[in-house]
Formats: C-alpha cells, sequence, structure tokens
C-alpha cells in the first residue's frame, strides 16, 4: 500500500520539487514550521531520542509526554503516529539501513493501535538540508521509498527536509530546523532544544559511533527507559582522534562540517573518551548482561532502577 498526501499516491519516480509543486500545501505547513521558533525543552516529562534510537508510547502514558531529538544536520527525524490509538513513534535517521528502520517504527506503533479501528498511519519527515554531499537529499529518498513499500497506508503530513529546511550564510548551506519534539499527548510537533540529552548520554553516543543498528529504548507498557546492553571492541585508533585538534574532528568524523552545531567536537570528544575508559563494556558496563533502567521519579525527571527489583 502507498505512501499517500492527500489521498494521492506520491510518484517517487519524479523529483521531490515536483512532488513539492503538486502539493502546496505541504510547502505551507513547512514553511509554517521553519517560522516557529526553537522551544527549550526541559527533561521533566520528556524522553530524549538520540541518533539510530527510537521510542514509541501513547497518550495513556503518565511518565512521558515528550518526545525529542535534535542536532540532525544530514539525518532526519522521523514522527510516525496512529491518529486512532495516539501511539507515537520518534526516530532520529541517519541513512543507515532506512528501509530495516522504517519497518521496525511500523511495527512498533502498530502493535499499540490493532485494537483501534478507526484512524490512520500519519507520517512527519523533518530535517536535512542542501548539503555538498547531497546525503540529506539520498535520505530524503530512501525514507519517501522505504514508507511506500510498507502494507499499510500511510499518510505523508509534514514534509520539511533538505530543500524546505534549507538557508543560506554567505554560499554557506545550513538546516534551519535542528531538533523537534513531538506531544504525545497533543500531536503538537514543534522545533525544539533540549539542554538535558540523558540519560547515559556518552554511553547511548558511544553505542552509534561504534556501528550500532537502530534501538528501542524504552517499554511504554511499564514506562521504563532501557539502555543497553551494548557490546563493542575497542575503538580504533582513539588515542590518535583524541590528539586531534578540534578542526580535524569536525573534518573527519562529520557529515557536514560546515554545518554543525558549536557543541559537535566536544560531544565527539567526550564520547571519545568514554569509548576509551571503556574498551570492553561487557567487563565495565553491562557485566550482568542487563540493561540500565531507568524510570520517572516524582519530578518527572529519570531515576534509575535495579534490574532485580523489577
Amino acid at each position: 500500500m502507498p505512501l499517500l498526501v492527500n489521498g494521492e499516491r506520491i510518484d517517487l519516480a519524479r523529483p521531490t520539487a515536483d512532488m513539492i509543486r503538486a502539493h502546496p500545501h505541504l510547502e505551507e505547513k513547512a514553511k509554517l514550521l521553519r517560522s516557529q521558533p526553537a522551544q527549550i525543552v526541559e527533561p521533566k516529562g520528556l524522553l530524549y531520542v538520540q541518533q539510530r534510537e527510537f521510542a514509541v508510547t501513547t497518550p495513556k502514558d503518565s511518565s512521558v509526554s515528550i518526545l525529542g531529538s535534535d542536532d540532525a544536520t544530514t539525518c532526519h527525524i522521523v514522527v510516525l503516529r496512529h491518529t486512532g490509538s495516539g501511539a507515537t513513534c520518534l526516530t532520529h535517521c541517519d541513512g543507515s539501513d532506512t528501509e530495516a528502520e522504517v519497518s521496525l517504527i511500523m511495527s512498533s506503533v502498530k502493535s499499540f493501535s490493532s485494537t483501534t479501528g478507526c484512524g490512520r498511519l500519519e507520517v512527519h519527515l523533518v530535517g536535512g538540508f542542501n548539503d555538498d554531499r547531497q546525503l540529506s537529499q539520498k535520505l530524503t529518498n530512501q525514507l519517501l521509498r522505504a514508507f511506500d513499500l510498507q502494507p499499510d497506508d500511510v499518510h505523508l503530513v509534514t514534509f520539511c527536509v533538505t530543500e524546505l529546511n534549507d538557508r543560506e550564510e554567505k554560499d554557506i548551506h545550513f538546516p534551519i530546523i535542528y531538533g523537534i519534539a513531538v506531544n504525545v499527548k497533543t500531536a503538537e510537533i514543534f522545533p525544539a532544544t533540549f539542554p538535558e540529552k540523558g540519560p547515559d548520554e556518552d554511553l547511548r553516543s558511544a553505542h552509534v559511533l561504534t556501528g550500532a543498528t537502530l534501538t528501542n529504548i524504552y517499554d511504554a507498557k511499564r514506562e521504563q527507559l532501557h539502555i543497553g546492553p551494548y557490546f563493542w571492541r575497542p575503538f580504533p585508533h582513539v588515542d590518535f582522534w583524541l590528539e586531534q585538534d578540534d578542526e580535524q574532528i569536525l573534518q573527519n568524523l562529520s557529515t557536514s562540517p560546515l554545518a554543525e552545531p558549536p557543541h559537535f567536537v566536544s560531544h565527539i570528544r567526550s564520547t571519545l573518551t568514554f569509548l576509551k575508559e571503556h574498551p570492553f563494556p561487557s567487563h565495565s558496563l553491562f557485566p550482568d548482561k542487563k540493561p540500565r533502567i531507568y524510570k520517572k521519579n516524582e519530578e518527572g525527571l529519570w531515576e534509575q532502577v535495579c534490574s532485580d527489583k523489577i
């Protein structure tokens, strides 16, 4: 079953610019989203999703009301929602295995929506820009094709990607929106930044840097965040990378060096330091091969709970 806009199947053989011209309301909606200032989302009630992670929950969740992610340059942030059950998934895709990732998030949302007769699946795509290597355009095309291959009808509602999320300054291109959040209760989607990206920010980033596949980090039925267990081999040349200056790290470890947010290099250094400190996570981080489990406390903040108390 196809990917639809206003009930019509998208012709993926045509350039995305043609699709935008054929459905001007998509461009209007993107313009409206771009015009909103990024809201600062505080940790209370937030579930932050990193690159190559996804989380799904429903409006019944008493712990999480906001799903969000940011720091997307060539990456895209995808929100998939079932209008009947309200089941909402947010993921941060980088093009590593787009078709498999879309199938995974489709299954996750449908698992919360099977008892709901009414409603439809709606997808919102945000991120990317007109980067020199055209990685954003490639990812946009991959996502459209992957959703079009799904057995269920999927309705494209928000399309603020690549050329629709691009600004130019002194001949250099940048994304306009780097991050978004979705309110699980109201379905509102808005540009956002997040002072807190935890828990276990370095651990989760290390998992991505060592080649992670898309990972579900949330058990909505138990309202628990599950991190790991993750295993990797010692990161190659970690000392070499830690000795490099900021420019070398930026040029070599980013897909879009000119467009990265200011904290990119410090974030990468922190992740590399973590990998150096934990070359064998099976010994130092996950000796019992069990995940780190977190629940929201009364203040709405993540608090680690012991596995044996679950």
